[in-house]
């Protein structure tokens, strides 16, 4: 099985996590439409972006902020809710017609479980058929799913492969840590801080992962 291309329409969910402007991501954002959850509506005057619609129950949202963007729509949530912020912006997302989502603001920032969601969130989103990239400017992650996968990444970036489950015929190709066909036991590290050579060719036949890069990060070169 191929792993999902990205195709249009592609949209933008800001999240509320720790978000940096880099030139791949002003590239992975040229063309997509945006859609704000609660206060990651705080990073779209430094991407330049005007949401079309800002999604959530508003309690990280500060009143300044809300006064800055007056003709942006808002979808006001209770608090009390069954699914977080950023979930009902994807689903937002997916019910416009979304199939590839780039989650900003997704990784770091001061909620652990947060990030955390968003990176088991972004797995079960690819397992239904969407092209999904995580990005904080800094660090970019990408689901991993049985199939075949091409992942553009400067020559001399740090990457981690972190298995969620048994992993088994894992390939790594054109990074200083290849791998062929091989079998990742649940919670092993031998996958982790490889180094890539310039863009890296992936297959899995079994499992599910998360690669986690730092495309700007060239200590391993």
């Amino acid at each position: 099985m191929t792993m999902p291309v990205s195709t249009d329409p592609k949209f933008v969910v800001l999240l509320g996590g720790a978000l940096i402007v880099t030139p791949r991501l002003r590239a992975d954002m040229a063309g997509a439409r945006v859609v704000a959850a609660d206060g990651g509506m705080r990073h779209a005057e430094s991407l330049g972006a005007v949401p079309e619609l800002w999604v959530g129950d508003f309690d990280s949202t500060p009143p300044e902020l809300v006064a800055a963007w007056p003709q942006v729509e808002r979808q006001l949530y209770p608090a009390a809710k069954n699914e977080t912020d950023g979930a009902l912006a994807v689903s937002v997302a997916a019910e416009r017609g979304a199939r590839a989502i780039l989650l900003a603001g997704a990784l770091g920032g001061e909620r652990s479980d947060h990030a955390l969601m968003h990176l088991l969130h972004a797995v079960s989103l690819e397992e239904m058929g969407f092209a999904v990239k995580l990005t904080s400017g800094e660090e970019e992650a990408w689901p991993l799913l049985p199939g075949r996968r091409d992942i553009d990444l400067p020559k001399g970036s740090l990457f981690s492969i972190l298995g969620l489950a048994p992993l088994s015929g894992l390939t790594i190709d054109n990074a200083r840590y290849p791998l062929k066909d091989f079998s990742l036991p649940f919670g092993s590290s031998r996958t982790i801080s490889n180094v890539a050579e310039g863009p890296i060719r992936l297959s899995l036949a079994a499992g599910r992962a998360i690669l986690i890069a730092r495309p700007y990060d060239l200590s391993g070169a």
